[in-house]
C-alpha cells in the first residue's frame, strides 16, 4: 500500500485513500499501483466464458490484462479500468460493488 488509509482489501486487489492496488498484476507477482488520477473512467463488465470468466491471469485479447485470480470462475462481475492506454487492466474484487463505488468517489475528484 502506499501508506494511505485502507478503504478496501481482499488480498489480491486494495484501494486506500490515493490508489487502486492491484497484486500479482505482472508475471512476476509484482503489483501495479494506479493513481486514481491516472484513471478516466472504470466500466463494469459481467464475467462469461467469452469475456474473461475462465481467465486466470494475463491477457487473451491483448487489451484486457487480468491480474492473478484464481477464485475468478466463481465470480460474476469484473471491473475494467481506463488509463487512456492500449492495456485496459481488468480486475475482479471480491467485492466489486465496494471496489466501484470507492473508484467512483474518488475518480475525476483528484
Amino acid at each position: 500500500m502506499n501508506n494511505g488509509t485502507v478503504l478496501y482489501d481482499d488480498g489480491r486487489i486494495a484501494c486506500d485513500d490515493r490508489s487502486v492496488i492491484i497484486r500479482r498484476y505482472y508475471a512476476w507477482g509484482a503489483a501495479k499501483t494506479i493513481p486514481y488520477t491516472a484513471i478516466r473512467g472504470v466500466t463494469r463488465s459481467p464475467l462469461t466464458g467469452l469475456t474473461g470468466k475462465w481467465r486466470i491471469w494475463g491477457s487473451s485479447d491483448f487489451v484486457h490484462w487480468w491480474n492473478l485470480d484464481p477464485g475468478r470462475p466463481k465470480k460474476e462481475t469484473a471491473l475494467v479500468i481506463d488509463l487512456g492506454k492500449r492495456i485496459l487492466p481488468t480486475i475482479t474484487p471480491d467485492d466489486a460493488d465496494t471496489v466501484e463505488r470507492i473508484l467512483a468517489d474518488h475518480v475525476g475528484s483528484n
